[in-house]
């Protein structure tokens, strides 16, 4: 075989590598939902809960996908500035970089943020939805309290201010030092109780399907029909799934303000997911969450071996996990 053929077999060889390699990485994990109806990473809806705007955000036949999976994708980078904490409290610095390393430092403002960012313990026990303060330099900062040590991730969802640029998710390691045992996933149920209230759960969460999740907000037995639009609409729902963390943005689709809060959204796969429902009622934001489970029923995961020496397991998690 002459150089030229050989040249010319290996070129061949080399894109179909790579042609493959391609379609593996844009199949893993996608979340398909009706045009308009679901979204992961942030992207814009109207006042009051409505989904229009959102279509312009989807590829024709492709919906969107779970993100959060990758410290750096499409040119961006999240760069937490002490990923390694001493202390679960204080506060938390971090920037977005671009291709050339630079801090960006111009975003699309949506739901109200120019960047949303949310810390997840992997156990999914511990969920905070910040609020950081961006700098001139690009430098972002909000105070966070972390409730024990162990391990983390963080979430920076965004949508640079270049043009044609599209919402990214990015997900960065986060720990805290000390002895750390982590808790057993909350078992499946289709109620939470958050600070008097109660959200009851229905509908499924299947993969590879479009299905509608109804959340109905009531209080001393009474339905709740003046929640508040927080960030634009009247709640907000983020799904992380069991075991590596892909993060799942999904809003409203069009609806009053109460009891009801429904949401359009597809699992990217069979398996266990934590949901988080935010919403806002007399000047409030609290947080419902749920264990879900998607497709075949997932095996409860037993916790892992801490490296550290065990500590007694930290009470349950209180808080409604926003900083403001």
């Amino acid at each position: 075989m002459n150089t030229g053929v050989r040249i010319a077999v290996f070129a061949a060889a080399l894109a179909a590598t790579f042609g493959t390699a391609y379609g593996v990485g844009v199949g893993v994990g996608p979340v398909g939902a009706p045009a308009g109806a679901a979204h992961a990473a942030g992207h814009t809806a109207p006042a009051g809960g409505g989904a229009a705007g959102h279509a312009e955000h989807e590829k024709p036949g492709k919906g969107p996908a779970a993100g959060g999976l990758q410290v750096s994708e499409g040119g961006y980078t999240l760069s937490l500035e002490s990923p390694r904490r001493t202390s679960g409290q204080g506060e938390l610095r971090f920037s977005v970089k671009d291709a050339a390393g630079r801090p960006v430092t111009a975003f699309k403002t949506e739901h109200g943020k120019e960047l949303h960012f949310i810390v997840a313990s992997r156990d999914l026990t511990v969920y905070r939805h910040l609020h950081p303060v961006r700098a001139s330099d690009g430098t972002w900062s909000t105070p966070v309290d972390l409730p024990a040590a162990g391990a983390y991730k963080a979430f920076a969802d965004f949508t640079p201010a270049a043009e044609g640029a599209e919402g990214v998710t990015l997900g960065a390691d986060l720990s805290v030092a000390g002895a750390y045992t982590p808790e057993a996933l909350p078992p499946a149920e289709r109620t939470a109780e958050v600070d008097g209230y109660r959200v009851a759960l229905a509908g499924d969460l299947d993969p590879g399907k479009a299905g509608e999740l109804k959340l109905t907000v009531s209080k001393d037995g009474k339905p709740v029909t003046d929640l508040e639009p927080y960030l634009g609409a009247y709640g907000h729902l983020v799904a992380l799934r069991d075991g590596d963390l892909a993060y799942l943005h999904v809003h409203p689709n069009e609806g009053g303000p109460g009891p009801d809060v429904s949401f359009t959204a597809t699992a990217p796969s069979a398996g266990t997911y934590r949901l988080f429902l935010d919403f806002q009622h007399q000047g409030t934001v609290r947080t419902a969450a749920f264990t879900v489970r998607a497709g075949a029923a997932a095996p409860e995961a037993a916790p892992a071996a801490s490296p550290a020496s065990p500590a007694s397991p930290a009470a349950p998690e209180q808080s409604d996990g926003h900083s403001h």
